[in-house]
């Protein structure tokens, strides 16, 4: 395969002198490869290239579950994020890593996946970016949330209602104020559907929504990024900085974020 159209999700050491990646690509979804001797003296250049969150043009060879890399490009200029992005950014990675098979195409939910990544890096505001991703990853995967309905009765949803959530069927509106915990607006959910930005309550409220709806489809199985973000809210540390020209390993150690539940007010 040549010149296919990538994004480094994962880099791990491999011998003494490879990586082995995963990659997301345009065509063939998601990858393994190995790069071969670039963690020695000779392969600096490529190492450098081969970054999480970079656009690439990516060339291998060979058969089975990983693959040779032969090149790397550029595929356009490189992206600084820093801060809540370069986080948010690795959390993307995680969930293509988590809810992906290999070797299934998803060439919309790439190019979707390069618009956020591009969005983040722009400045906008990672919350929201974040929800609609979330929101259109698992519609590809056939997860699809019902955002126009009562699950329970068939009604559309109105904005002044508030709805519990099940993440197989759907909204079923709050019949009693005191059952109300827990529960999500109708205009949350309705701006979630429209692609409309929300006020901060109603994002908030979605953060705890996609959280549990994301949470059931992994099997329970909490992501590490939202741990790495707790601790780092816990503590009061600043988030990294992605550098352009850094190697694939120098962001974060393995090109994702450590194991676990971020705070309230924290994204992912």
């Amino acid at each position: 395969m040549d010149l296919q159209p990538a994004y480094i999700l994962h880099a791990r050491a491999y011998r003494e002198t490879s990586l082995l990646l995963d990659a997301f690509t345009r065509d063939h979804g998601r990858v393994g490869l190995i790069a071969r001797g670039v963690r020695g003296a000779r392969g600096q250049v490529t190492r450098a290239a081969l970054q999480p969150l970079q656009p690439l043009l990516l060339s291998w060879r060979g058969q089975g579950e990983l693959w040779t890399l032969t090149s790397t490009e550029a595929a356009g200029a490189a992206l600084a994020l820093r801060g809540d992005a370069l986080l948010s950014g690795f959390y993307l990675n995680e969930l293509l890593l988590r809810l992906l098979p290999r070797h299934d195409p998803h060439a919309a939910m790439f190019w979707r996946y390069a618009e956020c990544v591009n969005a983040l890096a722009a400045g906008e505001p990672a919350g929201w970016e974040l929800r609609r991703f979330e929101r259109d990853l698992l519609d590809a995967l056939g997860y699809g949330l019902e955002l126009s309905v009562d699950a329970e009765d068939g009604t559309p949803l109105q904005a002044e209602e508030r709805y519990r959530f099940d993440p197989e069927s759907g909204p079923g509106r709050v019949r009693n104020e005191r059952a109300s915990s827990g529960s999500i607006s109708g205009t949350a959910l309705i701006a979630l559907r429209d692609d409309v930005a929300p006020g901060a309550t109603e994002l908030r409220e979605l953060r705890r929504l996609m959280r549990g709806v994301l949470l059931h489809h992994l099997g329970g199985r909490e992501l590490r990024s939202w741990q790495v973000l707790a601790d780092l809210a816990q503590r009061g540390a600043r988030p990294p900085v992605a550098r352009a020209g850094a190697g694939a390993t120098d962001a974060k150690r393995d090109g994702v974020l450590p194991d676990a539940a971020a705070p309230e007010d924290t994204d992912p």
